[in-house]
Order: C-alpha cells, then structure tokens, then sequence
C-alpha cells in the first residue's frame, strides 16, 4: 500500500525537528515535502504555514506537518485557510482524537515543547489514524460552513 504524500515546513524555532521528522517520515515511505525553512534563520511562520496549507486545502498533499517553538502560531495561520482542520498536540491521545473525531489535516506542534521522540510518536499515530466518520461528519460540516 503507497503511503500518502505529506507536506512538512517550519520556522527558524522548529527547523531542527522538522528536519528529524522528515527523515523518520521517509523511512517510514511516507513521500515528503519540504516547504521550508532550509536553516535557523529567521523566518516568518505565518508564511510558511499558508504555503503549506493552501497546497493541502487544494488536495496537492493528503496532509500537513507544521512546526514550530510551540504549534501555536503555526496552527493559527493554517486555520486560517478555508477547508483547513490544523491541530497542536503534544501528546498521542490528542493526535489520535483529533483525526478520529475531528479529522484534522494539519499537524502541528512545537520544539520547544516536546522531544523528537514523542514526535515521531505523535507523528505516526495522527498518519496512521483514520477518520471515524459517523456522527462526527455533521459536526465537521458545521465547522466547514
């Protein structure tokens, strides 16, 4: 079975994790996408998480990884996309929830926060946690609306 296309991109304050995230990710076959940054240069977050978002609202990408010193900023910006569902979690439950119940496409989450380990974790249980559909479609729909 093919792995789905995931699109990646960080700021200066998540680079070094985005960058440990991509190699897990592609050792795992998923195929990945890096919007940038390239470095620990200072960088604009919300610029990043728009490219990345607008290319997973357009279905270019099946789904997003954002990263930067907390999430925050970056999960903000994505959210502003139309057809965007973006989450922070520092934690596995909340990754799977936020896919089962919500069916969340962005991922993010900060460096400063949490360890690459944890993030690999959350990493691969958000991909790997379908959507539950059900009574959760209606509620997605109002959010969409």
């Amino acid at each position: 079975m093919k792995k789905e296309r995931i699109i990646i991109g960080s700021d200066h304050a998540g680079y070094k994790l985005k960058e440990k995230i991509k190699k897990f990710l592609s050792e795992e076959g998923y195929d990945i996408y890096d919007t940038g940054i390239y470095s620990e240069e200072p960088a604009d977050y919300p610029l990043i998480a728009k490219e990345t978002a607008v290319k997973v609202a357009n279905s270019q990408f099946d789904k997003g990884i954002l990263i930067c010193g907390t999430g925050i900023g970056m999960c903000i910006a994505a959210n502003k996309i139309k057809g965007i569902r973006a989450v922070v979690c520092s934690d596995t439950t909340s990754a799977k929830l936020s896919r089962l119940h919500n069916n969340a496409n962005i991922l993010c989450f900060g460096e400063r926060i949490i360890g690459s380990y944890l993030a690999q974790d959350i990493c691969k249980i958000w991909l790997e946690t379908d959507f539950e559909g059900g009574r959760h479609i209606k509620r997605i729909n109002l959010i969409e609306d």
